[in-house]
């Protein structure tokens, strides 16, 4: 809906559905959060979107770069324990609940979307004050704090996870790029690969830890070099940042070692398996691709990562095996023989696959329409 020159709705103004979504921070927040942009503008290009990020974030680089509009708001951060800091979180989560009122108000939002972390807060308490709906999208089994006081705002709360608990919750998954979830593995497996200067005919092994690497995942994976290669199995590791200081040991098929990619859809249609951390945004979109995996968990936290790949795991899609667990004697022992057999990861493949769903971008869009239409109508 329009807005009239003070800001109020404006009679006879164009029916544009107007969204505020709240999905700054990490990148685990960010990325869902754009998907069900993207999901929104091919449904309807009017769409007014407006993202809320703060200048710390990596929606700064990430939000303008996809062409959507960006309002940053402060920062209110919580403190993990009682601390002096704590102290001051009232009067900045007052400006930020300010702040986010004014966004609302110039935007003249129909709905708001949350996706928790340090944005959605303020995010849900403002949407509140002006009576705008609000959707809660809750990515991780464990809900975080922000996503717990939204759940108690509203009935539009969807989960990206079986199981998570929280009032109203409904399974919808994990909203993702369409360039991952509508990609075709096997069709683009030969260009892929030739990207790469990979071979077109002996099994990948796709090695990530996320865009900063995985210091255990590396030694043990290099630790395995020369039998992984010495089994006709080539290797595409996304090191991190130290890439550069990966020495490989020789071997007849090839090892492609790279600081990062940012065509994560041609990494994964060259690769016939993976071995990666189990954060929520890579579990939904390897079992959307239908790719199996080794899960390794971060050994630190609140043992979240292990429970987003657990569906995976019980559906056969995939094995968890803890940080301390991960060896190179362990891959060699375990992970070669799977890797070597390929009617097994055909059909651990179909089964990630079983586990997740790509149009987990489109559903929530609906809802998010849904939400919007009935206030715009009101």
């Amino acid at each position: 809906m329009g807005l009239d020159d003070g800001g109020r709705r404006g009679v006879g103004s164009p029916d544009r559905l107007s969204v505020v979504i709240a999905g700054g921070g990490t990148g685990g927040h960010i990325e869902p959060a754009l998907a069900l942009a993207d999901a929104l503008r091919r449904a309807d290009p009017d769409t007014a979107i407006t993202c809320l990020g703060t200048e710390r974030g990596l929606e700064t680089r990430l939000v303008p770069m996809r062409g959507y509009d960006l309002a940053l708001i402060p920062p209110v951060p919580l403190p993990r324990s009682v601390t002096p800091a704590l102290l001051s979180v009232p009067r900045r989560l007052a400006t930020a609940i300010g702040a986010v009122t004014a966004i609302v108000d110039r935007v003249g939002a129909d709905v708001l979307v949350g996706f928790g972390g340090y944005v959605a807060t303020p995010g849900y308490l403002a949407a509140r004050r002006r009576g705008v709906p609000i959707v809660v999208h809750e990515a991780n089994s464990r809900p975080g704090l922000a996503n717990r006081l939204g759940a108690l705002l509203t009935p539009y709360v969807c989960t990206g996870q079986r199981g998570t608990r929280l009032r109203h919750a409904r399974y919808v998954g994990i909203p993702i790029r369409r360039e991952i979830s509508g990609l075709d593995r096997l069709a683009l497996a030969g260009k892929a690969r030739a990207h790469f200067g990979l071979q077109p005919d002996l099994p990948v092994l796709l090695v990530t830890g996320g865009s900063q690497g995985a210091a255990s995942l590396n030694r043990s994976v290099l630790g395995a070099a020369s039998a992984i290669r010495a089994a006709g199995i080539q290797v595409l590791h996304i090191a991190g940042p130290r890439a550069g200081d990966v020495q490989v040991p020789p071997g007849p098929a090839p090892y492609v070692v790279l600081p990062y990619l940012d065509r994560m859809d041609l990494g994964y249609a060259a690769a016939d398996f993976a071995l990666c951390r189990a954060g929520a945004m890579t579990c939904a979109e390897l079992s959307a691709i239908g790719l199996p995996a080794v899960y390794v968990p971060l050994p630190h936290g609140n043992g979240e990562q292990r429970l987003n790949a657990l569906p995976i795991e019980a559906a056969g899609g995939g094995k968890i095996v803890p940080d301390a667990q991960l060896t190179p004697d362990w891959i060699t022992r375990e992970l070669l023989p799977i890797l070597l057999d390929r009617e097994l990861v055909g059909a651990m493949s179909r089964a990630a696959a079983s586990a997740g769903n790509p149009n987990a971008d489109t559903e929530l869009a609906r809802l998010v329409t849904e939400a919007g239409r009935a206030r715009a109508r009101s």
